[in-house]
């Protein structure tokens, strides 16, 4: 790999020992554990009928009121001047691969499950090599054994995304009688079940677009960080744009301010949580990964957020689909060949 996806171009074993060093693998399995826990915590507030775009906006604002004070105590005195292109190549950053994605993404849960959503995002490992080969990042030689068993991945993880679309299955007996969170089913005023199957592969359209999106962003961030380096601030400033995007998409999907309002219920708790560990925490943490040992093993980590996923739905009482899990077992067999050959 190059030096673009952050890891030096060293021979096989050296980049198997940086890319498999124990604090990355540590630090993205926590990463991939918050976002487990956010995918619960988001689809039950969608259920209870809180717009998507509004839930994102807060989140975003959230994450902003966390980690303002703390670039500016840390990185007030050594962060690098920012130049207007560095600000304009942000704010397109954060546009497409957070604003973008994540409002999109909303709208994809919302339709369908937290499993099967979180199943969807092990394709990530799949476009973000593919975004990276057509950038020159990544390579794929189809006369070596290596490269036909990326190439092979790739193909194994979209068939286990069509399987998905077209596929949910039986459910599974969840460990509790009740769920955790009660669900209205209401999305916007609309009622879901109205016609299940064409709002289930609406929801893993969206979903798989904002992947897409997803994957982009975690393959330019090593570009980013080299245009500016600081990666608390670099991490900071892209929320701030996100926040205000934000705005300005929810101020336009939900009109109505009286729907802004946030109680005391699962609403808050998911704003608070995705806002502070998520928006906060973990996009901090993914850079630092990136950093590390580059965008592709970041991008490879996602099947951690699948499992946890399930073992947290069958504890609460959320739905889990026999569709939902089928995808998610192909792509284990991906991140050996993506990334730990050359």
């Amino acid at each position: 790999m190059s030096q673009e996806l952050g890891v030096a171009p060293t021979d096989d074993h050296c980049m198997l020992v940086e890319m498999g060093s124990r604090a990355a693998f540590v630090v993205a399995f926590l990463l991939r554990a918050i976002y487990a826990g956010t995918q619960i915590l988001t689809k039950a507030a969608f259920d209870e009928g809180m717009n998507t775009s509004v839930f994102v906006f807060y989140r975003h604002l959230t994450g902003i009121l966390f980690l303002v004070p703390i670039a500016f105590v840390l990185e007030r005195k050594t962060a690098p001047p920012l130049s207007f292109r560095v600000s304009l190549k942000l704010f397109f950053h954060a546009l497409y691969g957070i604003s973008g994605a994540i409002n999109i993404y909303g709208l994809g849960l919302s339709y369908s499950s937290a499993t099967s959503s979180s199943a969807i995002f092990n394709l990530l490992p799949a476009v973000a090599f593919f975004l990276a080969v057509l950038l020159g990042m990544e390579t794929l030689n189809l006369k070596r054994f290596h490269g036909i068993a990326k190439a092979a991945g790739v193909l194994f993880s979209t068939a286990g995304v069509t399987v998905l679309a077209f596929y949910q299955g039986p459910a599974f007996r969840s460990f509790i009688h009740h769920t955790a969170f009660s669900h209205h089913n209401v999305h916007a005023g609309v009622v879901t079940a109205a016609h299940p199957k064409s709002v289930w592969i609406l929801g893993i359209f969206l979903t798989t677009l904002s992947t897409a999106s997803w994957a982009l962003w975690t393959v330019l961030q090593g570009p980013m960080l080299e245009a500016y380096p600081s990666k608390l601030l670099n991490t900071t400033l892209q929320m701030i744009f996100a926040t205000v995007q934000c705005f300005f998409i929810a101020l336009a999907a939900e009109r109505d301010l009286s729907r802004w309002k946030l109680a005391l219920d699962i609403r808050l708790y998911a704003v608070i949580y995705s806002g502070i560990l998520v928006s906060g925490v973990a996009y901090y943490m993914q850079v630092w990964v990136i950093e590390k040992s580059g965008p592709v093993f970041l991008a490879m980590t996602m099947p951690i957020t699948l499992l946890v996923t399930i073992i947290l739905s069958l504890f609460l009482g959320e739905p889990v689909t026999l569709g939902s899990l089928r995808p998610g077992t192909p792509h284990f067999n991906y991140p050996p060949a993506a990334s730990w050959v050359d």
